[in-house]
C-alpha cells in the first residue's frame, strides 16, 4: 500500500477519536449527567445573583401561603343562595362562576383590560371569608357594609405585604368605588351572577324572587350587553314569582312553567 495512503487512512481515524473524546466530554454543566441547570432550581436553591426576576424573595414565602390559607375559609362561608341541587352556595362557588361569566362576555369588551377585571372578580368578595355575606335583603339603611369588609380585607390579609398586597387592596378599592369600566363592568357582572344563581337555584319555602326584580339594577342596566341578559333572568324569576314557586331546581332556566 502506499505511504501516503497509509499516512491519510491514520489522519482520518485520528480526527474521528478526537471527535468521539470530545462529544463525550461535557462542554458545560447543561451537558453533564444529573445536572440541574440554574432555570430549573427552585428559586431557593438559588443564590441572590441568579434568582429569576420576579422571583419572590425567601422571607416573603411564608407571607404568601399563610394569606393563602386564610383565604380557604370562603368555600366554607356560605351566601344567601342555594345551588341547583338545594345545598347552599359558598361565597367561592359564586366567585368562580363570576370569573367564568367575565370570560365569556370578554369578547364584547375589547376596550377594557380584562386581566384586571378577572382579578377584581377574584379579589371583591375576599373580606367575606371573616364574617361572612350580608345579603342585601337584610342589610339595614346606614350599614357600612364596605367598610366593614375592607377592614375584614386587611386583617385577612395579614402578614402578607408587598406589591402582592398593595395590589389586592387597590383592586378591592377600585371595585368598592366603581371608578374604572373595568370596575363598573365587575359590579353589575356580580349582580348578574347573583341573579342567575337566585333564579336557577332550589330556594327555600319562602325565598323573595321579588326582591330580585329590583336588586342591583343600576349597575346591570347601566350596560346594553348586561341589561338584555337580565331582561332573560327576570323572565324567569317572573316565572317563579307568578308560580308561587319555591325552588325545586330541577329544569334548567327558561322551563320552568
Amino acid at each position: 500500500m502506499p505511504r501516503d495512503a497509509v499516512s491519510g487512512s491514520a489522519a482520518d481515524m485520528g480526527r474521528e477519536s478526537a471527535l468521539a473524546s470530545a462529544r463525550s466530554v461535557p462542554s458545560d454543566v447543561s451537558a453533564t449527567p444529573n445536572a440541574v441547570a440554574p432555570d430549573a432550581m427552585p428559586p431557593d436553591a438559588m443564590p441572590p445573583d441568579a434568582m429569576p426576576s420576579g422571583a419572590l424573595p425567601q422571607d416573603g414565602t411564608v407571607p404568601l401561603l399563610n394569606f393563602l390559607r386564610r383565604a380557604e375559609r370562603l368555600k366554607d362561608t356560605t351566601r344567601c343562595a342555594w345551588t341547583s341541587a338545594g345545598r347552599h352556595e359558598s361565597t367561592a362557588e359564586h366567585t368562580w362562576r363570576l370569573c367564568l361569566l367575565a370570560v365569556l362576555v370578554r369578547p364584547q369588551y375589547p376596550h377594557l383590560d380584562f386581566e384586571r377585571v378577572l382579578r377584581m372578580c377574584v379579589v371583591h368578595d375576599l373580606g367575606e371569608a371573616l364574617n361572612g355575606d350580608i345579603p342585601a335583603v337584610d342589610q339595614a339603611p346606614g350599614h357600612a357594609k364596605a367598610d366593614a369588609e375592607r377592614r375584614d380585607l386587611l386583617t385577612l390579609l395579614g402578614d402578607l405585604v408587598g406589591p402582592a398586597r398593595d395590589d389586592i387592596v387597590a383592586l378591592w378599592d377600585e371595585y368598592d368605588a366603581a371608578s374604572t369600566p373595568e370596575a363598573r363592568l365587575v359590579k353589575g357582572l356580580d349582580k348578574l351572577e347573583t341573579l342567575v344563581q337566585h333564579a336557577q337555584g332550589a330556594n327555600p319555602a319562602g325565598f323573595d324572587y321579588g326582591f330580585n326584580l329590583g336588586y342591583g339594577r343600576a349597575q346591570t342596566d347601566a350596560d346594553p350587553l348586561l341589561a338584555g341578559l337580565r331582561a332573560l333572568v327576570d323572565k324567569d324569576t317572573s316565572r317563579r314569582v307568578d308560580a308561587g314557586d319555591e325552588g325545586d331546581g330541577t329544569r334548567p332556566l327558561g322551563e320552568r312553567r
